[in-house]
């Protein structure tokens, strides 16, 4: 039976799943992401941006969308994952955790400053949830490592 903390990444991870493959139905399904003004839009369709005449804004755009929606499903794959994963190495490394809640609060504050309120509620809550999972574990790596750091200045 997965631990409680286990339990909160694999919810983190559910809504950071379930905003990528909405963010990504709505690229491929819907207009939500089309501007208002249909001039801008045949605009977007036919200027190529300064770094490549190889596409246009529209692509890119299309493009920027399917890439943000498709690493925020992998990551949630991978970090809950970890979170069941029989050993728990990712409650073990404190590299794995700190990487894992920093992606979350940078895509958070992304939301806040950029985006829209749904998303970043949604990413606020995918952040909280794994730190109130993983608080013990960074007490523990802390005491473990005090003790290292007591036993190699005592000699024993």
């Amino acid at each position: 039976m997965p631990s409680a903390q286990s339990l909160l990444v694999v919810a983190s991870a559910l809504i950071i799943f379930t905003l990528g493959a909405l963010h990504l139905l709505l690229t491929y399904r819907s207009r939500w992401f089309y501007p208002r003004d249909p001039d801008l839009e045949s605009q977007m369709k036919a200027v190529a941006p300064l770094i490549s005449q190889e596409t246009t804004m529209w692509r890119a755009g299309i493009g920027f969308h399917a890439s943000h929606s498709s690493g925020a499903m992998l990551f949630s794959l991978a970090y809950a994952y970890l979170a069941l994963e029989p050993t728990q190495v990712l409650f073990k490394s404190p590299f794995l955790l700190t990487l894992g809640l920093a992606y979350l609060a940078l895509v958070a504050i992304l939301c806040r400053l950029y985006w829209l309120r749904i998303p970043f509620w949604g990413m606020a809550l995918a952040t909280y949830q794994p730190l109130a999972g993983v608080r013990p574990h960074f007490s523990m790596i802390n005491a473990c490592s005090s003790q290292a750091q007591l036993a190699l200045t005592s000699g024993g």
